[in-house]
């Protein structure tokens, strides 16, 4: 009989993590290297990737950098394709990349909106598409989602709000096409605000009354508390779960 703890493992599987640059996407591919899976590391500052293989490969799993831009569809194909070349599978796929702005709507530029979306909703569903068609079943895809898609903001993100709330709704479509007819679960996490690159340029007299008042915990989340929800779904122990949305937010969309 399989013991609870190796239903978290990722031994012999290949996860691709998109926005593995930096931050948390770079956090989430050591956490997966460290449950056993070598890790294909996407991001367009494939400059910057080298750090994160690193610290992959001193868990004792294989990595590989790819630059890749979510908001292109070849690219997206070529990363998928580099993955499986190397590896000879593609099991679990990680949809981190995003960016972030804050604008209030009536100035807010509508080609950035839509850049926004472009690399969040778009990006994602790219990357999700590449990867889906050379996965086989038992595989998994998590989409990094946001608490914002589920509660107001205290500063003007529409566009970001608009993009995660859109990566939850597909969430649930690509489970209802994929899971049951090609076995490829499909689930998001909506992080709340969490101690990183993005929330390192909000001034901590903004961020941090907002985050006390209106989460139940009253703080901000570290790294290793969200790294466990990713790999709980990407593992075989979330085999039972798809398309839905884990928040990690230390109670905030529920306050």
């Amino acid at each position: 009989m399989t013991g609870v703890l190796d239903l978290f493992r990722l031994d012999d599987r290949v996860a691709v993590v998109t926005g593995a640059s930096s931050g948390l996407g770079a956090g989430f591919a050591v956490a997966l290297a460290e449950a056993g899976a070598d890790v294909v590391l996407a991001a367009r500052r494939a400059d910057r990737l080298a750090e994160t293989a690193e610290r992959v490969r001193a868990t004792g799993r294989r990595a590989l950098a790819v630059a890749t831009d979510v908001g292109d569809a070849a690219s997206c194909e070529a990363m998928a394709e580099a993955a499986v070349d190397e590896f000879g599978r593609l099991d679990v796929l990680i949809n981190n990349a995003g960016v972030g702005t804050a604008v209030p709507a009536l100035r807010e530029d509508p080609d950035e909106f839509r850049r926004v979306v472009d690399i969040n909703l778009n990006g994602a569903f790219l990357a999700a598409q590449a990867c889906a068609r050379r996965m086989e079943p038992g595989s998994s895809i998590v989409n990094i989602a946001s608490v914002l898609g589920l509660i107001k903001s205290f500063a003007p993100q529409a566009a970001y709000a608009a993009s995660k709330a859109g990566v939850m709704g597909m969430t649930r479509d690509l489970s209802q096409q994929w899971s049951g007819r090609k076995g490829i679960r499909v689930n998001a996490v909506a992080p709340g605000y969490f101690a990183s690159e993005m929330t390192a340029e909000i001034p901590d007299e903004k961020l941090l009354p907002f985050v006390e008042q209106t989460s139940t915990l009253g703080r901000l989340g570290e790294q290793r508390e969200l790294d466990t929800a990713v790999v709980f779904l990407a593992s075989p122990a979330s085999s039972y779960v798809t398309g839905t949305t884990l928040a990690v937010d230390g109670g905030m969309s529920g306050h």
